[in-house]
């Protein structure tokens, strides 16, 4: 008798502890909510790409993770911070969502960047670019993976005042994103020896920028930068050359510009764009085996390197659960800030205490059309930037999470 007692017990005791490991997975599945712009000026950037994007790094990982099925679900914030919070507090609250993933939109970032923090689960930054994700909004769960402002500015801003574009003058989307990208830019323009002449703030999204061009024109200055991104970038540049700027001798600058806006527009009005981005498809072996297999299942579309980034970002993250099997919002990030990025993505990246994933960013210059060799071949390299010079430095955090 004492010996089926003693077997009961072990079954019962052997059930009680899957039971447990089981429960460390919220709901028995791992939710991931893309939240992006699906129908606005960054659908094409990001959008249902990015959906693509984090349906790979799911698939990739076995379609499974610590015993439990991964979803992905999707929603449309419409480029509206309360949209955003809101969904991100639905799915949280009532879907079961473990992880909020995108978010493009600095705006919308950071009111999501609130919810999951207040809520405990996890942001995966890939398309917003301000620095605030990090600095002063900074969250014990918030990741901010692919590039930011600081980045961007560092790269573009300092190349062209070394090539002799002394005096800027900017037209910036009127919202979060737009005047951290100003911001950051003034200050790497004015380290490098050169002075900022003027700015003016655009609504954003916006058609018409031909007021703003026309002070631009009249500054006297050596580059016109546009500190906007995606549909209001292609907008403004298309006007800019309406105009005649660039005929005049003034240069464009587009401090965020991305793959499709430079497919959108053509070479003949892209070629020589100076450019600072955080993946190109065509940069390695790795990046172009991963861009053919997006391309197949995209209509032909290469991927961009924030659908890039909410690939690679994903996968880190799921890696991180099955190394802990917990799906809990700050053990996982702590995760996945001790596991070195190695991937299509990066090399040897690494994610900060102030949630900033540190890899190399890129300097390209978009191709002539007698460069190209077809279709997306639009990029050359020109330098490598090492993360611990593209990204600020801890030194000059505000993030409280840092020990100064």
């Amino acid at each position: 008798m004492s010996k089926l007692k003693t077997a009961l017990m072990a079954g019962i005791a052997s059930v009680a502890l899957a039971g447990t490991a089981q429960a460390e997975i919220t709901n028995n599945v791992v939710k991931i909510g893309v939240l992006d712009d699906m129908s606005g000026v960054y659908a094409d950037l990001a959008g249902e790409g990015s959906v693509l994007a984090a349906r790979m790094a799911v698939e990739d990982a076995g379609g499974s993770v610590a015993g439990s099925p991964i979803e992905v679900i999707s929603a449309d914030h419409q480029n509206k911070a309360d949209i955003a919070a809101n969904v991100a507090r639905q799915w949280i609250d009532t879907d079961q969502v473990d992880v909020v993933v995108d978010v493009g939109n600095s705006a919308a970032a950071l009111a999501v960047q609130e919810v999951t923090e207040t809520k405990g689960k996890v942001h995966l930054n890939s398309t917003a670019a301000t620095t605030a994700l990090t600095n002063e909004k900074c969250s014990p769960t918030g990741v901010h993976w692919t590039y930011d402002t600081y980045a961007l500015a560092n790269g573009t801003g300092k190349a062209l005042v070394e090539q002799g574009a002394k005096k800027w003058f900017f037209i910036t989307a009127d919202y979060a994103f737009g005047h951290s990208l100003e911001e950051n830019t003034s200050k790497a323009v004015k380290s490098a020896g050169g002075e900022v002449v003027g700015s003016v703030r655009a609504p954003f999204p916006n058609n018409d920028f031909s007021s703003y061009l026309l002070q631009a024109q009249g500054s006297g200055a050596d580059v016109i930068a546009f500190a906007n991104t995606g549909g209001d970038f292609v907008n403004a540049l298309k006007q800019a050359q309406e105009f005649g700027i660039t005929q005049s001798g003034q240069k464009i600058a587009g401090l965020l510009v991305f793959l499709t806006d430079v497919h959108s527009l053509g070479l003949e009005s892209t070629k020589g764009l100076t450019i600072t981005t955080g993946w190109y498809w065509d940069q390695d072996e790795d990046s172009r085996a991963w861009a053919d297999r997006f391309a197949e299942r995209n209509g032909g579309k290469r991927p961009t390197m924030v659908q890039a980034g909410v690939y690679s970002a994903v996968s880190h993250y799921l890696k991180a659960i099955a190394a802990i099997e917990s799906d809990e919002g700050k053990p996982v990030v702590d995760q996945m800030k001790q596991t070195p990025i190695n991937d299509m993505f990066a090399k040897n990246g690494k994610i900060r205490e102030d949630g900033r994933m540190v890899h190399d960013m890129k300097l390209v210059q978009v191709k002539t059309p007698d460069e190209s060799k077809g279709e997306w071949d639009y990029y050359k390299i020109l330098s490598n930037i090492p993360g611990d010079q593209a990204f600020m430095p801890l030194s000059e955090s505000t993030c409280d999470l840092v020990k100064q």
